[in-house]
């Protein structure tokens, strides 16, 4: 077996565990990288909504988010946030809940889609992850959405009409279709070669280790039948 490792991400925009879990698959990766023998991997996101019922605009901080929707005291709330603040950190992300706009995310799966098409959805991931968790940009608004994907490169007026006529609709669903055909319930989800299952925002060291194992399997002779 030859080729590049497909690494298929499940994940949403708008949870924090997957901003994580990106950074540090990307942090293994560029590990990786640095073997005598590196790897070749192709990653493409892939949309889940973990509260497709949420609001655009949600009237409350994440705190309240939380509170709500997990049945949890206003304090255990904070407690979580700060957790995953702390987490974060050690990732290299500063997160900033007092900032954040919590919304809908469908809209924003949408861009991504839209920014495949056009070559740019690694770019156009890290910025709404960072504009979200990091810059308090509301990321449920179409205007909004299109002028983030004017900072990586593309058609603003492009990526508005996109968003309003819900042009990448339906490629949202169809990967959430997948997620359930795969039996994905919780994101970050990372699939390894359409084989392999990674759940969670793992260590980077963890995933230079998967990496570099699948690859020394596509390395591998084929066995041959005698």
């Amino acid at each position: 077996m030859t080729g590049t490792i497909k690494i298929d991400v499940w994940s949403d925009i708008a949870c924090p565990w997957c901003y994580i879990g990106k950074r540090n698959l990307e942090n293994g990766l560029a590990a990786a990288s640095a073997d005598e023998d590196a790897p070749a991997v192709e990653v493409t996101f892939h949309s889940f909504e973990l509260s497709p019922d949420t609001p655009v605009d949600f009237d409350g901080g994440e705190a309240d988010y939380l509170a709500t929707h997990k049945g949890i005291s206003a304090a255990q709330a904070q407690q979580m946030l700060q957790r995953v603040t702390a987490v974060a950190a050690e990732a290299g992300l500063e997160y900033r809940f007092d900032l954040l706009k919590h919304t809908n995310t469908v809209k924003a799966h949408e861009l991504l889609h839209f920014a495949k098409e056009h070559g740019r959805q690694s770019e156009m991931a890290e910025r709404l992850m960072s504009a979200y968790f990091t810059e308090g940009r509301h990321l449920g608004r179409e205007d909004d959405l299109a002028a983030l994907a004017a900072e990586v490169g593309l058609d603003a007026v492009a990526a508005r009409e996109a968003l309003a006529g819900g042009r990448y609709l339906s490629a949202v669903r169809a990967d959430q279709a997948q997620a359930a055909a795969y039996g994905i319930n919780g994101v970050p989800f990372f699939v390894i070669d359409g084989k392999y299952g990674v759940s969670g925002a793992q260590p980077a060291e963890a995933f230079a280790q998967i990496v570099r194992q699948v690859w020394a399997e596509h390395r591998a002779p084929a066995d041959v039948d005698a």
